[in-house]
């Protein structure tokens, strides 16, 4: 099943982003090996020459590494992992903080919101 892509940012760059959300999440393992690139490319619906742009750039952020003849894995490095994880929480919450600003809603509102809705939702895992 093709996935769906944003105009406003190259389809690598969102493929990379999704990833590193799969491997925050552990949908991959550290050490795991990824999908190959023909079998991501046709997963995601992208020619295969953007998937290993893809894997490329991950392999540069260190998030993942090649292996001749073995194909791509992730990362077996926890700190790494971690880093990664913190480096995607604190871009989410910029690019949300940011938003709301443009909305012109102040970091008080916005705390308050959150305080609220924290105190309806569900307890944390």
């Amino acid at each position: 099943m093709a996935a769906e892509f944003a105009s406003a940012q190259p389809i690598y760059l969102q493929l990379v982003q999704r990833l590193c959300g799969q491997i925050v999440r552990g949908a991959y393992s550290p050490g795991e090996r990824l999908p190959s690139i023909r079998d991501m490319a046709i997963e995601v619906g992208v020619n295969p020459n953007t998937v290993q742009r893809v894997y490329s750039e991950l392999e540069r952020i260190t998030v993942a590494e090649t292996r001749r003849g073995q194909g791509t894995f992730v990362t077996s490095d926890q700190g790494r992992l971690r880093r990664l994880r913190e480096e995607l929480m604190v871009s989410h919450v910029t690019a949300f903080l940011h938003d709301m600003r443009e909305m012109g809603f102040t970091a008080e509102e916005v705390l308050q919101c959150w305080n609220e809705l924290r105190a309806l939702s569900l307890p944390e895992e």
